[in-house]
């Protein structure tokens, strides 16, 4: 698929962009682990999804719901960091280069997560 120029309209979905832009055939042949939410259909590559249950199928066994639960605490630490960017309002309030952007953020996130190590013990 070709990669676009621009920005996608704001209805576009994660995943579609992702794929449009080509970032989870980056991520594959990078050999790079991303951790997607449920709803996300990734056929094989590098993209890991918690396990599934329907309604018509027999429940987790003990070691699925231990992977979902380790799944989601590497989970946890990006959205909590993503909640922080929007609250602060990081990215809204920002008036430099796009280039200086990326550092920013990073700094703000390196932030964050040595913030949530010291709490966490």
């Amino acid at each position: 698929m070709t990669s676009p120029t621009g920005a996608l309209p704001g209805v576009t979905h994660d995943l579609t962009a992702a794929r449009a832009h080509g970032i989870i055939d980056a991520l594959t042949s990078a050999d790079v682990m991303t951790f997607a939410e449920r709803a996300t259909k990734v056929p094989g590559g590098s993209v890991r999804t918690p396990f599934k249950r329907r309604h018509y199928r027999p429940k987790l066994s003990r070691r699925q719901r231990a992977g979902d639960r380790a799944h989601a605490k590497v989970r946890a630490r990006g959205e909590r960091a993503i909640a922080t960017l929007k609250t602060w309002k990081v990215l809204a309030k920002l008036r430099c280069c796009p280039r200086r952007a990326t550092a920013v953020v990073q700094a703000l996130l390196s932030l964050h997560h040595v913030e949530a190590n010291h709490y966490a013990g």
